[in-house]
């Protein structure tokens, strides 16, 4: 699958074509399905990328969307592809004390997003989900949709150190189970937390199997068991405390 590379030469997401287009749309609207819009609600993504998920939150939704990335030069092409009223794009390491006060100020937000982040600090996890929780409101939303341990496609990749390497993967990244990141949300103050096996729709596939693909998955997402070989977890979970 072709794919697009960070500034230090890892793969961080699919180039564009009709397949991650609809696959990117139908995620978004998984997200909005599931967050608070209420009036004045806020969104923050975590790992944006170039942007995509952003710009179709905020103009799907009509909230205030933050985009975040790590990267600088996925924030450059982000903020070139993509101009609404409320929209804006920040170069940011949420695990960076600094970074999060010089960029937000305090700001605290209903809901945080991510497609495919967390499986990114799966040794720091923790910590990880700790820093998330200082950055919503009380009663805040996570939703994060992320490689799912049992979909033969990541057991391959993630475990075999020769596809790691052909996949261009970050040393940290590792797939995780239902079990694995709901405990780890309970220890970091999220409660309602709720994961399904979720999407097989493959990005890069021709146009022309885009449409059985949606519809077949659809049905097998219901199966017992064969639901479990999805390409995704899809979670979500509100902060209960502050840490």
């Amino acid at each position: 699958m072709p794919s697009i590379r960070d500034d230090r030469g890892y793969n961080q997401g699919y180039k564009p074509s009709m397949s991650v287009e609809i696959r990117t749309r139908r995620r978004c609207d998984y997200m909005a399905s599931l967050m608070d819009k209420s009036p004045g609600a806020s969104i923050m993504e975590i790992g944006c990328g170039t942007g995509l998920h952003s710009y179709i939150l905020a103009k799907s939704t009509g909230l205030q969307v933050l985009g975040t990335d790590i990267c600088g030069p996925f924030i450059e092409t982000a903020r070139s592809r993509y101009s609404l009223p409320n929209l804006r794009f920040e170069t940011l390491d949420f695990n960076n004390r600094t970074d999060i006060d010089g960029v937000l100020k305090g700001r605290l937000f209903d809901n945080v997003v991510g497609d495919g982040i967390l499986h990114h600090l799966y040794y720091n996890m923790d910590t990880c989900l700790a820093n998330i929780n200082r950055l919503l409101k009380p009663g805040g939303k996570i939703i994060f949709l992320e490689p799912n341990f049992f979909n033969p496609y990541c057991l391959l990749i993630f475990n075999v150190g020769i596809f790691r390497k052909m996949a261009r993967l970050e040393p940290a990244e590792m797939t995780f189970t239902k079990k694995f990141i709901g405990e780890k949300l309970g220890r970091a103050g999220f409660g309602s937390v709720k994961t399904e096996y979720r999407d097989f729709l493959v990005p890069g596939i021709p146009d022309f199997l885009i449409g059985p693909s949606i519809a077949a998955g659809s049905v097998v997402e219901k199966i017992p068991l064969l639901n479990m070989t999805a390409q995704s977890l899809f979670i979500s979970a509100s902060k209960l405390k502050a840490l």
